[in-house]
């Protein structure tokens, strides 16, 4: 992958180099033009004037020209014929001064869009082109420097501070803080300790770590966001297809109007007639038209990509403006997607410490999610839990232990009802279980010897930014906001509670793709939102697909119209701002453009603009056009100084604890 991000830099650099050349001939021409002015003002004779002019219109209207005879050759009509034929026939009329001038103002136009694309596919390059060329790899305890390209799966890497990880990997010794805002797009650094994932490109800050390789090349996740960026840049809206599909016209047309105008004005003014034709020319020539699309929609994918947000293709940024349906996919996408113990209810008579440490003595050796959540929760109570000395796992029902040689049974309730002998026990559980405080909660019954020592309730806790999200979607006009999920009707309940939204429970895969379908039949524009690995025939039928936390993950890179890098809920609102901020810019600028061709156009075949202001105003107009779309690459500044804010409140928060200052002194100390 590195050999190829090299070789696309090279590419890069060769055109920056072209440009540069470009550049530096422009400048002369137009140092030349200014000598002619000076000659023209300060000789007698115009032959010193009219030479230096001539020089500058050959050296700056010659590429012009012939880009214009090599179009017309290959059979293509584009704005270069315009601009050729001002130029010759300015320069046929002995108006060197004016012929060099609209050469040198074309040229600056031109400059301006291949700088704008050049410099835009060089700020979405800078995201991806990241990752080291060189590796620390360790091999039975010695360290050697590798080329990073070399690393395969199951290598062991060292990275210290400061270090870009080379790979996407696995911490199998150390932690460290690492910025991953290149990934993620997340500005908060992330912790990581071992066993957590990491992406190759990211920054690593301040321990050093080992990481073992799990993907390379061009398998990492940085490899396929390249993958993405590119693609989208290929892709065209239709507005900017059916601007290309009716480009062989537009020539022919201005050529026939302007041959129309000079045809009359010559008549009774030859002069006048050539100046009207010229001027027409330059201001036909479409650049604000050519620039107005493509300028808004790659300031769009920065603006995206930056916050971590990936658009497979533009068409999708577009369409997003649009949406009137969502689904949700509840988990992992609404909710973290891991269980956490949320209540605790110990019998009479118990105290709720001593249920715990039964629940998690017993639990340690499963490795099932629930069992890791009780097991978590009693590591972060710093409870000594006993080793369990007989230990017997039903899978999906609970287990058995012997623990300080007493029996403990942790499990479902019909697990435990039938486990248990004695009627009190099984009435008990039977009670706890119809108790309203245990609905939408996973429930796990503790028995200890033939003792109903109580139930822990567990849940998958939706995301922080869940609710708000689902608000500001909501606010912004989608009609129907639908969470799905397999989870028994209770848990639906409970998270859909908490959104203030519809849900569907108890859904299969294929009822899933019906629901889209359904809203589909009924005119709604549909999107589809999960991780991307399940639901995949609901996320292909939504308009639009959407893979949460999707960093790390093939599928939901390759699968997803749209790839959130990270689980930022306040991506999806943002998302869609974006679409239709993007959206207003994009007509704002054909506005411009064909206003400024259309108004100009008739002032020129008046006679009311000379061509060199015909060509000042040509580039003015782009710039504003470029301007304008610039504007697009702040959105998304709000999200970014939130988050910042939240990480300076945090680190304060942290900072006046671990100084032992209350929370009254922590918020007085800064007044």
């Amino acid at each position: 992958m590195a050999h190829d991000y090299l070789k696309e830099g090279l590419e890069l650099d060769s055109k920056a180099g072209r440009v540069g050349l470009e550049i530096k001939a422009t400048l002369l021409g137009g140092t030349l033009l200014i000598c002619a002015l000076i000659a023209k003002l300060t000789f007698d004779s115009e032959d010193p004037s009219k030479l230096l002019a001539g020089l500058a219109t050959i050296l700056l209207g010659t590429p012009l020209v012939w880009v214009a005879f090599k179009d017309l050759w290959q059979g293509h009509m584009h704005m270069n014929e315009l601009v050729a034929l001002a130029v010759l026939a300015a320069f046929a009329k002995g108006w060197y001064i004016e012929a060099g001038f609209i050469a040198f103002f074309m040229i600056l136009s031109v400059l301006i869009e291949n700088r704008t694309a050049l410099g835009a596919q060089r700020d979405i390059e800078a995201l991806v082109r990241i990752t080291p060329t060189k590796a620390h790899k360790l091999d039975n305890g010695q360290e050697t420097e590798v080329e990073a390209r070399e690393l395969i799966p199951g290598d062991v890497v060292r990275v210290r501070p400061g270090d870009n990880i080379p790979a996407d990997g696995i911490v199998v010794t150390g932690n460290s803080t690492v910025n991953q805002a290149n990934i993620t797009g997340e500005s908060i650094p992330a912790d990581k300790v071992e066993g957590d994932d990491v992406f190759g490109g990211t920054i690593n800050l301040t321990g050093s770590m080992d990481i073992k390789v799990t993907k390379a090349g061009e398998d990492t996740t940085l490899g396929r966001v390249k993958d993405m960026i590119l693609e989208a840049e290929r892709t065209k809206i239709p507005l900017m297809r059916m601007i290309d599909h009716y480009a062989g016209w537009y020539t022919p047309t201005v050529v026939m109007l302007v041959f129309i105008v000079w045809f009359y004005t010559s008549q009774t003014n030859p002069e006048a007639a050539a100046v009207a034709a010229i001027s027409m020319l330059v201001v036909a020539c479409p650049c604000p038209l050519i620039l107005a699309t493509p300028t808004a929609m790659v300031a769009g994918l920065s603006a995206a990509a930056r916050l971590g947000v990936l658009v497979k293709n533009v068409e999708v940024l577009e369409g997003a403006r649009n949406l009137t349906a969502m689904i949700f996919d509840k988990t992992g996408t609404l909710t973290t997607g891991q269980l956490e113990v949320t209540r605790l209810a110990p019998a009479e008579g118990v105290e709720g410490a001593d249920l715990l440490l039964a629940a998690a003595s017993a639990e340690q050796r499963s490795r099932h999610p629930v069992a890791r959540a009780v097991f978590d929760v009693a590591r972060k109570a710093k409870l000594h839990l006993p080793e369990p000395t007989e230990f017997h796992e039903e899978a999906g029902k609970g287990v058995r232990a012997l623990v300080d040689g007493a029996t403990i049974l942790v499990g479902r309730g019909n697990w435990i009802t039938q486990e248990e002998q004695d009627g009190h026990v099984k009435y008990l559980v039977e009670q706890a279980m119809a108790d309203p405080e245990a609905e939408g909660l996973s429930t796990l019954f503790v028995v200890r010897n033939g003792q109903l020592l109580g139930w822990l309730g567990m849940a998958d806790n939706t995301r922080p930014q869940a609710a708000g999200a689902i608000d500001s979607l909501r606010e912004m006009g989608l009609k129907r906001l639908i969470i799905v999920t397999g989870d028994r009707e209770s848990v639906a309940k409970r998270i859909a509670a908490q959104m203030h939204t519809e849900y569907r429970a108890e859904v299969l895969p294929h009822q899933k793709l019906e629901m889209v379908h359904d809203l589909k039949d009924k005119g709604h524009r549909v999107a589809v939102i999960g991780d991307g690995v399940n639901d995949a025939p609901a996320l292909k039928a939504g308009d639009i697909s959407i893979a949460m936390g999707a960093a790390g993950s093939d599928v939901a890179i390759q699968s997803a119209s749209i790839a959130l890098m990270n689980n930022n809920l306040n991506r999806i609102p943002f998302l869609i701002r974006l679409s239709r901020q993007t959206s207003r810019v994009i007509k704002q600028n054909m506005v411009i453009g064909g206003g400024f061709i259309l108004l100009f156009l008739i002032f020129a075949a008046a006679g009311k603009v000379p061509p060199v202001v015909a060509a000042f105003l040509h580039v003015v107009s782009s710039l504003i056009v470029v301007f304008n779309s610039a504007r697009l690459v702040r959105a998304g500044e709000d999200i970014e100084q939130a988050e910042h804010q939240a990480l300076e409140a945090t680190t304060q928060a942290q900072t006046s604890a671990a100084n032992g200052d209350t929370p009254g002194q922590a918020v007085a100390a800064p007044a």
